[in-house]
């Protein structure tokens, strides 16, 4: 899932540096710091969130896709979306660096 959905813009390792990157006018997180950056503590909530796309105001913008409006037309009902968004952050969560 996260070469499909994430590694055009954060790249195969996370690091930010897929081949959609450059063309955003933000460049993609790196994904393999988060912890590190949160006091070594991974952002479980928030990771999902962000995949979700939830705490995005109405007249706010976001250059991520709100990956839980797709998840919801192509799966069979929450918690199947709730899989999916709990497989990635896990992906994420993985990749952290030591």
């Amino acid at each position: 899932m996260f070469r499909n959905y994430c590694a055009p813009c954060h790249g195969n390792d996370g690091r930010g540096n897929g081949p959609a990157a450059s063309s955003l006018r933000k460049p993609p997180a790196d994904l393999t710091a988060l912890s590190r950056k949160n006091g070594g503590k991974f952002p479980e909530a928030e990771v999902a969130n962000t995949i979700k796309g939830d705490g995005v105001s109405s007249h706010g913008s976001r250059d991520m896709p709100m990956w839980g409006e797709l998840f919801h037309s192509v799966s069979s009902g929450d918690t199947a979306v709730q899989l999916r968004i709990r497989n990635l952050g896990d992906y994420i969560k993985g990749i952290q660096q030591k």
